[in-house]
């Protein structure tokens, strides 16, 4: 019979550098479950709907009422490129401070009164009601 450290039946022993690996090892794990259970921000997995503004009844393109500017640029010195109009259903792609890169995905946007149909550009965050994870 071989002389053994260990009885028959128990566990081989292990080094303390295999000690030290173990753990590295069941850390790397942990690290690894908990990245995956938390949520993570890609853009388009959020969606918004316009919120706050006047209704198309009141719309009144001169006066700037019934409706959200999509500016083409995060700010209100940007040129406006499109409209959005409460209810409008958007997906939001971005964000820069206060402002969301937003596109058009379902309502009145998608035949507006003014401006390109479907529009995708920056509004402000504060006529927006977002769902979902944002970037």
């Amino acid at each position: 019979m071989l002389d053994s450290p260990c009885p028959v039946g128990s566990a081989s022993p292990v080094s303390p550098q295999g000690g030290i690996v173990m753990k590295r090892f069941l850390a790397l794990i942990a690290a690894v479950a908990m990245m995956a259970a938390a949520p993570v921000a890609v853009a388009g997995d959020c969606s918004g709907f316009v919120a706050g503004v006047r209704p198309v009844s009141q719309y009144n393109h001169a006066a700037g009422r019934g409706f959200l500017a999509v500016r083409t640029g995060p700010g209100s010195g940007y040129a406006q490129l499109g409209e959005l109009y409460l209810g409008d259903e958007v997906a939001v792609w971005d964000r820069a401070g206060k402002w969301y890169y937003i596109h058009c995905a379902s309502g009145r946007c998608l035949d507006p009164y003014w401006g390109e149909a479907d529009p995708s550009g920056w509004v402000h965050g504060r006529y927006l009601r977002i769902d979902g994870y944002c970037p």
